[in-house]
């Protein structure tokens, strides 16, 4: 099974929607006893003990459009052991990428990426909630899913 965990900020726009996206891909290949799929906040923000903040209301409506549900889904916060849990660690830009650096000290098995960085067009998935552009963050991150999920097809 590979263990995929997605992360951004406050876990409540881009890496929420990249785990559901995912999970979709996953389920429409008929695929999902193949893939275990979280997503985690890299700050306490949005986070508390017992549970989080729900998926941003505008950010749930784009993802309701594509026809993705997004209830239940609460914000985490990233874990002392996710990084042995999971096969890959995936932030949303460059300062997710440094603060998973910094709460797991290095990256020695290669863990840590960036989601763009597994499409032709290597970038940060620009943060919603302050761009306000919701749909384009959501061509970003189904880009990003569809290149992971092809390069993770036999």
């Amino acid at each position: 099974m590979i263990k995929i965990l997605f992360v951004c900020h406050g876990n409540i726009c881009r890496s929420p929607a990249a785990e559901l996206v995912m999970k979709e891909l996953v389920r429409q290949q008929g695929r999902e006893r193949e893939f275990y799929i979280e997503s985690a906040a890299t700050s306490w923000e949005e986070c508390w003990n017992g549970g989080g903040n729900p998926v941003y209301p505008e950010m749930a409506r784009e993802l309701k459009k594509h026809g993705i549900s997004c209830e239940g889904k609460q914000a985490r916060h990233i874990a002392p052991g996710d990084y042995e849990a999971f096969d890959m660690l995936i932030g949303m830009d460059e300062a997710n990428r440094r603060s998973l650096l910094r709460a797991y000290g290095d990256d020695p098995e290669g863990k840590i990426s960036l989601l763009l960085d597994h499409t032709d067009r290597p970038r940060a998935v620009a943060d919603p909630w302050y761009t306000r552009d919701f749909a384009a963050a959501y061509r970003d991150i189904e880009e990003g899913c569809l290149a992971i999920l092809s390069e993770l097809t036999p």
